[in-house]
């Protein structure tokens, strides 16, 4: 006895089986795409995060009154410059952070009529991220949460980046005042560098000293 199967029927088992494979090729791409989709949502967050909170600082900064003139160290432009500008701020204190010796400051400062006692010399500061971190304690000690920033032009934004890392973490504000300086601003590279040290130091309380090729 010969059973003779409908064809119809033989070509709809075809197409279901061929419609089941599909679907499970397109869950199967959609299962390896979820890890994916995850990870740049997630690194989305972070990153818009990150850049709210760099906003409020930077805001913030230009909102709350200086209370302080922190001066970086490294060229005596800058401390000249400094000694101008306070002039114009005769009740605030002056902090410089691995600056001129002792006794050149003085002069440097004297010239412009700054008077001694404004003056706080620093040297505990070997680079642009600790001249940052050997203050933290000294300033919050003096209630200061506000400062006017003032470096060169052409390092003003890593310098200004760590501080907003560093003073940030710790509620402190600042005010970035450049002094003119010739030269182009520092590479991307240098300033994520020291930013990445900088996150290390909010968390871990070390300066990542092994990730530091320049001095100030």
């Amino acid at each position: 006895m010969v059973i003779k199967i409908n064809s119809r029927y033989t070509n709809r088992g075809k197409k279901r089986q061929q419609i089941s494979q599909q679907n499970r090729i397109q869950n199967n791409k959609r299962r390896k795409k979820r890890p994916i989709t995850i990870f740049l949502w997630g690194m989305g967050l972070i990153f818009l995060t990150i850049s709210t909170w760099f906003g409020y600082q930077i805001l913030r900064g230009y909102l709350l009154k200086p209370k302080a003139i922190l001066v970086l160290g490294g060229h005596e432009e800058r401390e000249i410059f400094a000694a101008k500008f306070a002039q114009t701020y005769p009740d605030l204190p002056i902090w410089v952070s691995g600056g001129s010796p002792v006794d050149y400051a003085h002069k440097i400062f004297a010239k412009q009529g700054i008077n001694s006692d404004r003056l706080n010399l620093d040297y505990h500061a070997v680079d642009t991220l600790t001249n940052f971190t050997s203050l933290i304690d000294e300033m919050k000690a003096a209630g200061i949460d506000n400062v006017y920033l003032i470096t060169s032009e052409n390092h003003l934004n890593r310098a200004e980046i760590i501080g907003l890392i560093v003073f940030g973490s710790q509620g402190i504000t600042m005010h970035p005042i450049s002094v003119p300086s010739e030269g182009d601003p520092e590479s991307l590279s240098k300033c994520l560098r020291d930013s990445i040290r900088a996150v290390i130091w909010v968390f871990t309380g070390e300066t990542g000293t092994e990730l530091k090729e320049d001095q100030l």
